[in-house]
C-alpha cells in the first residue's frame, strides 16, 4: 500500500489534472508539476518510514519488547532510515515508469541533478521523521493524526507546486528556512533552463544539517523523558 497504491493514486489524479492544465495553460507546466509529485513522494515516504515504524510497534503492543531486546536506539533509528530509503527508491522507480508510460514524462531529463535533489529530500524527510517519532514516543496513539499530518503542514510552505513568490511575504521567510523549498525551486529552474542552480542545491544540503541535528536532539530528549516517566509501559498496555 505504501510503495504502490498511494503513489499510484497520487500520480493518476495529478497526472490527468496536469494534462488538462497543459491544454489550457503553458506547455511546460506538466514538467514542473509532475516533477513535484515525484519528488514530494520521496520526502513523504522518508518521513513516514520513521514515524510509522514506531507507531506499528505501539499498535502491536511490541514497544517494550523492542527496548528489552539488545538493540541500541541508534540502531533502531538507522533501521527506520534505511527502510525509508528502500521505500522511497521503490516508490520513485514505480512512479518514474508509470509517468513515462501514461504521460510520456521523464523526470530524469534533468540528469544527475535529480539524484542530488533526491538526496536532499531524503535527509529532510529523516529530520521530520525524527520529530514525529519523538511525538509518537511521548504521546502514543494520541499522535496518530500527526504522523500523516505533519508532512502536509510542510507541503504548502515548501512551494511544492508553485513558486515561493506566490506565498505572502512573511511566509516566504518561513519557507526559505526549509531545505525542501530549495529543492523544488531548483527542480523547476532545472526544467526551465536545463541548467542546475548549484546555489539552491548547496542551500538545501546546508539547511539539512541543523534540521537533522535538531531532530536528533529532540528525539533523544523526548525519549529520555518517556523513560523517566515510565510511559513505554503505559503505551504497551493502552
Amino acid at each position: 500500500m505504501e510503495i504502490f497504491f498511494w503513489p499510484l493514486m497520487n500520480l493518476a489524479v495529478w497526472g490527468f489534472f496536469m494534462r488538462f492544465m497543459e491544454q489550457v495553460s503553458q506547455p511546460g507546466i506538466v514538467s514542473f508539476l509532475m516533477g513535484s509529485v515525484v519528488l514530494w513522494e520521496v520526502l513523504y515516504r522518508a518521513q513516514q518510514s520513521i514515524s510509522y515504524s514506531i507507531s506499528e510497534e505501539i499498535w502491536a503492543r511490541n514497544i517494550l519488547n523492542l527496548f528489552i531486546a539488545p538493540v541500541y536506539v541508534a540502531e533502531i533509528v538507522f533501521a527506520a532510515c534505511f527502510t525509508g530509503v528502500l521505500k522511497a527508491v521503490g516508490t520513485t522507480l514505480f512512479m518514474l515508469v508509470l509517468s513515462r508510460l501514461l504521460y510520456g514524462f521523464d523526470v530524469l531529463t534533468v540528469g544527475w541533478a535529480f539524484v542530488s535533489f533526491y538526496g536532499a529530500l531524503l535527509l529532510f524527510g529523516w529530520a521530520v521523521g525524527l520529530f514525529t517519532m519523538a511525538l509518537v514516543f511521548r504521546f502514543g496513539r494520541a499522535t496518530e493524526a500527526l504522523v500523516w499530518g505533519v508532512p502536509f503542514l510542510i507541503q504548502p510552505l515548501s512551494a511544492v507546486f508553485y513558486p515561493v513568490e506566490v506565498l505572502p511575504e512573511w511566509l516566504q521567510y518561513v519557507s526559505f528556512c526549509l531545505p525542501s523549498t530549495y529543492v523544488f525551486e531548483g527542480m523547476r529552474a532545472a526544467f526551465k533552463t536545463g541548467a542546475v542552480d548549484f546555489g539552491m542545491l548547496l542551500r538545501a544540503y546546508a539547511l539539512n544539517l541543523p534540521w537533522l541535528l535538531a531532530g536528533g536532539a529532540y528525539f533523544g530528549w523526548m525519549l529520555g523523558r518517556v523513560r523517566d516517566m515510565g510511559l513505554l509501559g503505559r503505551q504497551a498496555m493502552d
